[in-house]
């Protein structure tokens, strides 16, 4: 009998918030080709890792949604968890979706459905258990999506992108540019601040550019401050990625902030996607760039 090997052998969990995007995520994995099993309670975990060993190479590729529709067993599931670090033919990954409570609260009123935490209340009350309840399961997951601003289709090449198995063996270096005022990214592994940089902004002819133009890729340059940062940051930087690749990580994302997310993190952003793609799979992604409704620091 065979039962695979850790190489070989995949278990995606996939949970988090109520309204967050768990059915489109499970609908993406099956189109990959993985075995899914929607709201498998934790308790029968244990004998579906027996069902996976006996099937041999027929299960080597499982997609698991576990959330409060289950929330009975929904205790056991961290308990679960720490079992199933100890097998050692399987390494499970925890796929967890987020979302905003004003996204998830639109989304459940479009759909006039009732969390389900607060059957007959009002959907915020029952988000704010639900978050309270996941707090522990979300420090445990590898990957976190947040979906406030992603459309359904947006999602599933987020996943197909992730999880597709020509991807599998493939370290990506992504780097995000972001305005501070509009938010943390929450799935950054690494934020670097560049606020203490001259801002374009304040130059009449650059403020409608953003960093991807030469004149504000120029001004951005000129400093001394900002080649001694770079200098500073991608010394870290190499001496950081190869160590993330060697313990298995396949995707690093790189986070750089300025105010408004319009010029001197965009322009910083192409700058270190350029400078690493001679080694690394890098792709950059600049997640404010359009927002320029508000421009008062950008």
């Amino acid at each position: 009998m065979s039962t695979g090997s850790v190489a070989d052998v995949q278990l995606v969990i996939i949970t988090g918030m109520s309204g967050a995007g768990k059915t489109v995520a499970m609908q993406s994995f099956e189109d990959l080709g993985f075995f899914c099993v929607d709201n498998l309670p934790p308790t029968l975990l244990p004998k579906f890792l027996v069902l996976m060993k006996e099937s041999g190479s027929k299960m080597n590729r499982v997609a698991l949604v576990m959330d409060l529709r289950g929330r009975e067993f929904f205790d056991h599931l961290v308990k679960a968890l720490d079992d199933l670090s100890e097998t050692t033919w399987i390494s499970p990954q925890i796929l967890y979706l987020d979302a905003d409570d004003a996204a998830l609260v639109r989304r459940y009123k479009e759909t006039r459905r009732s969390h389900p935490l607060a059957p007959s209340g009002l959907p915020l009350k029952g988000i704010e258990q639900e978050r309270e309840l996941l707090e522990e399961l979300k420090g445990r997951a590898q990957l976190i999506y947040n979906t406030s601003e992603l459309k359904p289709r947006e999602l599933r090449e987020k996943i197909i992108g992730e999880f597709s198995a020509d991807n599998q063996s493939v370290f990506t270096v992504n780097v995000l540019s972001f305005g501070f005022k509009h938010g943390l990214p929450i799935d950054a592994d690494l934020v670097f601040d560049v606020r203490f940089l001259p801002n374009p902004h304040y130059i009449e002819n650059l403020r409608p550019l953003t960093g991807k133009d030469h004149e504000v890729s120029n001004y951005v340059f000129k400093w001394n401050d900002t080649h001694k940062f770079l200098e500073k940051v991608t010394d870290l930087l190499q001496f950081m990625l190869p160590h993330y690749k060697r313990e298995g990580k396949r995707q690093l994302v790189i986070a750089i902030g300025c105010t408004g997310g319009q010029h001197r993190s965009v322009a910083l952003a192409e700058h270190l996607s350029k400078h690493f793609a001679k080694d690394f799979q890098t792709v950059v992604n600049h997640r404010d760039i359009e927002k320029r409704k508000d421009r008062a620091h950008a």
